[in-house]
Formats: structure tokens, C-alpha cells, sequence
């Protein structure tokens, strides 16, 4: 199994969009973190990730609800936002937990923010603007995770 980090590089909205669709198919449950500067392409990636599960509308980031639920046949999805969360404890008092469950995907931006609430991620994925495209390091932190590295770099 893949322990290493996979990076890749994206050139363009769409093929970020067409990676995250990659990924959605890979990933049913489990807690995704997305990093990176402002602009750098985080939501365009949930929306890739949600098109591949059928969401078909838009997908905003959900910066001042900090939270945007999906639900679909197999599962829900919720995309987190913590730019704006001041201290990670607030998670707590938004009942983050409840939305941690066995058959639920939790994409989070910004995780930095949410401390040491978060707990560890299936997946963290770095993204950094370069040029005119967009790198992304993905880093597996458990076995799923490391399962989707592998099929992402053909194993």
C-alpha cells in the first residue's frame, strides 16, 4: 500500500473539477482535509468531488454556515469552511461529531482552523497556486486513504 504522498498538477477549472470527480468516485465515507491559500481551488475541488455522487448545482463554500450538507442514496457529504471559526472548541458547539458517522464523507477547508478537533484525516490534500494551474500534494492517513493513493497513481 502507498504511504508516500501523490502530487499532481492541474492546469485550469476543469481539469480541477474532472480530478475531484476522480476522487469522488473513490471516496464513499471519511474525512478529507483541504488546505491552502485563498483561491487556490479548494471548492472547485469539492465540486468535482460531489459531481462524481450526482449533485448536478452549484456548489458554494460554505464560509459563514460553515457547514453545506448533500445527501444522496448512498450517503451524506458535508462541506466545512473553517476560515472563519476562531477557535477550534466551536466545533464542539456545533455538534461536528454528529457528522462524523460510518456513512458520511466530511470535506473540511481550512482544518488548520479546527485544531485538534478535527482528529486525523483519511486523506489531507495540500493545494498550492503555481503558475497558471494549481498543484495538489494528497497525503493518505489510513487505510482507505492509502487505498485511493494507489488507485489514483494507477496500483
Amino acid at each position: 500500500m502507498i504511504d508516500e504522498p501523490f502530487s499532481v498538477y492541474l492546469e485550469g477549472e476543469d481539469a480541477m473539477v474532472a480530478f475531484g470527480q476522480q476522487l469522488g468516485a473513490g471516496l464513499r465515507t471519511g474525512i478529507v482535509h483541504l488546505s491552502g491559500d485563498l483561491g487556490a481551488g479548494k471548492t472547485t475541488l469539492c465540486r468535482g468531488i460531489l459531481r462524481a455522487r450526482g449533485h448536478a448545482g452549484a456548489v458554494k463554500s460554505p464560509t459563514f454556515t460553515l457547514v453545506e450538507p448533500y445527501d444522496f442514496d448512498d450517503g451524506a457529504v458535508y462541506h466545512f469552511d473553517l476560515y472563519r471559526l476562531a477557535d477550534g472548541e466551536e466545533l464542539e458547539y456545533m455538534g461536528f461529531r454528529d457528522y462524523v458517522r460510518d456513512d458520511s464523507l466530511c470535506i473540511i477547508e481550512w482544518p488548520e482552523k479546527g485544531g485538534d478537533y478535527l482528529g486525523a484525516p483519511d486523506l489531507e490534500i495540500r493545494l498550492s497556486i503555481e503558475g497558471q494551474g494549481r498543484g495538489l500534494v494528497i497525503i493518505p492517513g489510513s487505510d482507505s486513504g492509502r487505498r485511493l493513493v494507489a488507485q489514483l497513481q494507477g496500483g
